[in-house]
């Protein structure tokens, strides 16, 4: 039975990702420092295949730990878009990029490596976007996971998945990124203010990254040494067309404004051949994802420290 390490286990991926783990019959080692306060996997304590240690990925005694006796590790880990990343630009560069390098360079050559990177990396690209589209990162976030990304294929011994957007609930809920945004403001507020309305991103639900993440486990060998995009072109959407489908389902007034941009200029559209040919599909659609969320935000309240009322 494989031992797999997953780091930052905890997060908006992992916590999808760890029980199709387990459920697979892996042994899972998750590596998480806990910086939200996350309980996500709680629900999994009672499971004898999931060891948890709390501590940094900068850590060098902590990862030398957790890499311990593994057969593959799962580098989730992350401070995660371009927001985040400006906001403290010497944490994104020690997380994103030095302790992915830090922590390849623990690993044994034997211990696989899948890596958690970006479309956000290709930075502004005119035609379709394919693994031979020269890396041109515009962000912090950006730059600092193309530096992990191509020093880990330099090495050889990984796959890298150039994620697209990720949406869909998970149980440690993001609300910054672009469709969970979108939806919750719709289904909240009853508006929503969107700026260029006709950029062009593909999307990709989180499940059907997790389950990409399994797909390599599966496949490590004939797959290892190259990079995939990973989503699919039936989920390649402007702004626009993403804010009309939830008007579909939620009654809300939508504006679209002058100002504002993307520190990712991301607008282009990505072929996703590379990793259908082996045999990977993705299977959450739009509307699907869309119904999900709204589902879900129906059933949460947010509350503010500084409201005696409970915003529902």
């Amino acid at each position: 039975m494989k031992r797999i390490l997953v780091t930052g286990g905890a997060g908006y991926v992992g916590s999808v990702l760890v029980p199709k783990l387990l459920a697979r019959g892996y042994r899972v080692r998750v590596l998480d420092s806990l910086m939200y306060r996350q309980t996500s996997l709680i629900p999994f304590c009672l499971h004898d295949g999931l060891e948890f240690m709390r501590g940094d990925i900068r850590d060098e005694g902590a990862v030398n730990q957790a890499v311990d006796g593994v057969d593959c590790i799962i580098h989730l880990a992350a401070i995660v878009g371009a927001p985040a990343c400006a906001r403290d630009t010497r944490t994104a560069q020690e997380v994103n990029y030095e302790a992915t390098s830090m922590l390849s360079r623990c690993r044994g050559r034997s211990q696989g490596f899948i890596f958690a990177s970006t479309g956000s990396n290709y930075g502004t690209v005119d035609n379709i976007c394919t693994e031979e589209t020269t890396l041109n990162p515009l962000s912090v976030y950006g730059i600092s996971k193309t530096q992990a990304e191509t020093e880990l294929l330099d090495d050889g011994n990984a796959v890298v998945y150039r994620f697209a957007t990720a949406f869909g609930l998970s149980p440690r809920l993001r609300l910054d990124l672009m469709i969970n945004d979108f939806t919750f403001q719709a289904v909240r507020n009853r508006q929503l203010i969107v700026y260029e309305k006709g950029f062009r991103r593909t999307f990709i639900h989180v499940h059907d990254m997790a389950r990409a993440f399994l797909h390599a486990l599966e496949n490590y060998e004939r797959m290892e040494g190259k990079a995939y995009n990973v989503g699919h072109e039936s989920l390649n959407f402007t702004k626009e067309e993403i804010a009309t489908a939830i008007q579909s389902r939620v009654d809300y007034h939508l504006h679209f404004a002058d100002i504002g941009s993307d520190p990712d200029k991301r607008d282009y559209e990505v072929s996703y051949e590379k990793i259908r040919a082996t045999g990977y599909e993705t299977e959450i659609d739009l509307e699907e994802g869309i119904r999900e969320l709204v589902k879900g935000y129906q059933m949460i309240g947010l509350q503010s420290p500084y409201s005696n009322v409970e915003s529902w």
